[in-house]
């Protein structure tokens, strides 16, 4: 029901976009008001030059008519037309009446209204790509089996990538105590700590480094981070000896 009512508030607005220029009335009042005004003033200054002698009779007489021909041509101007109102108005209904039935045809062919909306527990099911609902189906399975270190271990990086750090912490912490210590583990685990720590190279972070130095003693990613650290205590020439 909800899909309609927002098609029907779609279709309203794109009908009231397209009739508007349409529904803008002309001016023909307002422009038979400006050309009578313009009128009066050049009578105005015709009598006055008349009065005063710059211009003949004759050519008074004369300038007075062409004012009242310019007038006349301006009003027939502004009269409109009835062709152009009647095809107007025909061109409104078909649009008012052609889009709302065009949008559902095509909706009804080449959408899917029929097709029910998924509850929880299929998409759980069939999660396809969706990622919440992978990342869902995977925190049931941890929930039944919290042992699962191999589950705790594929989450974590999930959860870090998503922004979910305090999550992302506690999987891998708990990944390390089930499966132990491996380079992969503990580099996810000072990056997530790093994350909550805004970049900070806490003193936890600096103990995870030097577990993964010791299982690899030429790591580059923690020789830079323990570098970095030596940087961020005030220690210059230790860091850049490091670095």
């Amino acid at each position: 029901m909800t899909i309609w009512v927002l098609f029907a508030v779609i279709t309203t607005a794109a009908t009231a976009i397209l009739l508007h220029p349409l529904s803008t009335g002309r001016k023909t009042a307002s422009s038979k008001a400006d050309a009578g005004k313009v009128y009066r003033d050049q009578l105005l200054e015709l009598d006055e030059d008349i009065a005063f002698g710059r211009i003949s009779p004759d050519q008074y007489e004369l300038a007075k008519a062409e004012t009242a021909r310019r007038l006349f041509k301006a009003a027939d101007n502004d009269r409109p037309a009835q062709t152009p109102q009647r095809s107007d108005r025909w061109l409104k209904h078909g649009i008012a009446v052609f889009l709302p039935v065009l949008s559902i045809a095509l909706y009804v062919s080449l959408g899917s209204p029929d097709i029910p909306s998924r509850p929880l527990a299929t998409r759980l099911a069939e999660p396809g790509e969706d990622l919440a609902i992978l990342v869902k189906k995977m925190e049931n399975h941890l929930a039944e089996r919290p042992e699962d270190g191999r589950g705790w271990d594929i989450i974590a990086p999930v959860y870090l990538k998503m922004g979910r750090v305090d999550d992302a912490a506690k999987a891998y912490r708990t990944a390390l105590r089930l499966d132990g210590a491996n380079v992969r583990r503990l580099e996810g685990l000072s990056e997530t700590l790093m994350a909550t720590s805004n970049g900070t190279v806490t003193a936890e972070v600096l103990d995870e480094l030097k577990q993964v130095l010791s299982l690899e003693p030429n790591n580059p990613r923690a020789r830079f981070y323990i570098a970095l650290s030596m940087e961020q205590a005030g220690q210059p020439e230790e860091a850049r000896s490091a670095f």
